[in-house]
């Protein structure tokens, strides 16, 4: 019997029992899976510079130190926010952060300086008790 026959024969006895489909494997397709969405990192410098404008315009007579500090943070994380394209978010912080920072440090710069003219006003009328 050659080759060919014995194809011929096999092919009855699938014609014969309702066709192929008891031969072909059915492979189960694996179910489709959306890619997870990771949505973009927002940027530290930003944070900082919120919680510092806010810490500058609540911390009595040394807000004026984290207000510049949160002024320079909050130009460098606008800076990289922009470099960064839709990689980086934040940038509603750091505007937030960098206008409470300009606030504290205007607030505190003038509450420091209307201290100090306070205290050269008495210093400069005890004096003139003396003379």
């Amino acid at each position: 019997m050659s080759h060919y026959q014995n194809d011929d024969q096999q092919q009855q006895q699938n014609y014969q029992s309702g066709g192929y489909s008891q031969q072909q494997q059915h492979y189960q397709q694996p179910p489709h899976f959306q890619p997870y969405y990771q949505p973009p990192k927002t940027n530290g410098k930003s944070i900082a510079t919120l919680v510092l404008g806010i810490c500058s315009i609540i911390i009595p007579y040394i807000g004026f130190l984290p207000g510049i500090v949160g002024i320079i943070l909050g130009a460098l994380s606008l800076k990289e926010i922009k470099l960064s394209g839709d990689q980086e978010q934040g940038r509603g912080l750091a505007i937030g952060g960098l206008v409470c920072s300009i606030i504290g440090t205007i607030l505190w710069g003038i509450i420091s300086l209307i201290v100090l003219l306070a205290v050269v006003f008495i210093a400069s009328e005890s004096n003139s008790y003396y003379y």
